[in-house]
């Protein structure tokens, strides 16, 4: 039976790149590809999907947000995050939303068949070159060191990339489907919970917690 795969990455060349070497694997079928988390959401509602590939930096919803999403919608799928960045923040942010694997992308091409396989059977998969450092730093926060990063909710995770990455409040609301006064509501709940009040401040806290990258 095929196995039922959706790329996620901004970078096109990139993403043709991954679906050569998918493509290689007879029971591997790409059902969709999309350039930015919000729409990854959109197809895995729309396609029968096992496993999903997601870049973590892509605009509007990066991937750490759409793994959520998209795993409140259908548990039983697995997700691959990629990333250029082994630093804490993009590891832990991803499990923690539910990813089974973590690739670097330098490292993707020859790892990236050995990573689906890996997760299909239920295991988790990191890549080699991420540091025994960020594992353990990982792992003791599961066994119960205290959460750093203010307990901002999916709603205001998203609208501070959105903020982050330029977008003026009317484009917040259309991007998002809601008005701007709640726009403007949840803006003000996110700068009470990280006491932050500029602009700049927020932009620095959504690319150190791996929100956004703006590259």
């Amino acid at each position: 039976m095929a196995v039922n795969i959706i790329l996620a990455d901004d970078h096109k060349l990139f993403r043709e790149g991954l679906l050569t070497i998918l493509n290689a694997e007879l029971e591997f079928n790409v059902v969709a590809q999309a350039n930015n988390g919000r729409e990854v959401v959109k197809l895995a509602r729309k396609n029968p999907v096992d496993v999903i590939v997601m870049d973590i930096a892509m605009p509007e919803l990066n991937g750490i947000e759409a793994t959520r999403q998209v795993l409140q919608d259908n548990p039983n799928l697995k997700v691959v995050a990629l990333s250029m960045h082994s630093d804490r923040h993009f590891v832990t942010g991803m499990l923690r939303a539910g990813a089974k694997g973590y690739l670097l992308k330098d490292c993707a091409g020859s790892e990236l068949i050995k990573a689906v396989r890996e997760v299909l059977l239920g295991r988790f998969y990191i890549s080699e070159d991420i540091s025994t450092t960020v594992l353990n730093d990982y792992v003791g926060k599961l066994v119960g060191e205290v959460q750093e990063t203010p307990d901002l909710s999916g709603r205001e995770r998203e609208v501070l990339q959105l903020i982050a990455e330029g977008k003026a409040t009317q484009e917040i609301a259309e991007t998002l489907f809601i008005s701007v006064k709640t726009v403007e509501a949840h803006r003000a709940k996110i700068k009470a919970k990280l006491k932050l009040n500029s602009i700049p401040e927020l932009t620095k806290y959504a690319i150190r917690e791996g929100l956004t990258s703006l590259d």
